[in-house]
């Protein structure tokens, strides 16, 4: 964290190191706001400029993937969302680094994907400093109602994660998991 790197905050932030956000960025997120919200308030029966403003939301949409609005993101051209995959009544993802959803996967209501990371330091907390960490979620994962999934955490194929669950480090593939912090209670099998 050091205003002597001559990058932009942009640059950093690209790169998955510390920045403050400037006006360069909040210039980037009133513009991705405004896609957003005009995806959140299309309507239902504009199916056309629905999978338009999808595609135009995120920055990888396969086929047959359903958002059911509200959903709110930092950017949305950092997410990517493999064929097949639904996600359900307000969701957040906090894209400031990637979040990659692989093909048929299922995301509850009010799941949380939050990718930006705050420093422990309270004077650098003060001074807005900030990174990101990229979060991958496998094919056919199920993620409960309420789900968080914190920073850098990947989460294998095949994997359930129960509704509130707080998934604070990786999982591997075709395991259920539960609880605060979310923690395997059923192997694959």
């Amino acid at each position: 964290m050091s205003l002597e790197d001559r990058r932009s905050f942009m640059e950093r932030m690209n790169a998955g190191e510390w920045y403050v956000t400037d006006e360069e960025i909040l210039a980037l997120q009133r513009e991705r706001a405004g896609v957003m919200e005009a995806y959140n308030t299309c309507s239902i029966t504009d199916m056309d400029g629905r999978r338009a403003l999808l595609h135009a939301l995120f920055g990888a949409v396969g086929d047959n993937v359903d958002v059911r609005p509200p959903v709110y993101v930092d950017y949305g051209s950092n997410v990517r969302l493999g064929s097949g995959t639904f996600l359900n009544y307000g969701c957040s993802l906090a894209d400031v680094a990637p979040i990659v959803l692989g093909e048929q996967v299922q995301v509850g209501p009010y799941v949380q994907l939050l990718t930006p990371v705050h420093p422990l330091d309270a004077t650098a907390r003060r001074e807005r400093w900030e990174t990101a960490e990229p979060i991958t979620i496998g094919d056919n994962v199920w993620l409960g109602g309420g789900v968080i999934v914190c920073p850098g955490v990947s989460i294998g194929p095949d994997t359930v994660v129960g509704a509130g669950a707080v998934v604070t480090k990786d999982l591997p593939g075709g395991v259920l998991a539960v609880g605060n912090p979310a923690r395997v209670v059923r192997g694959a099998g």
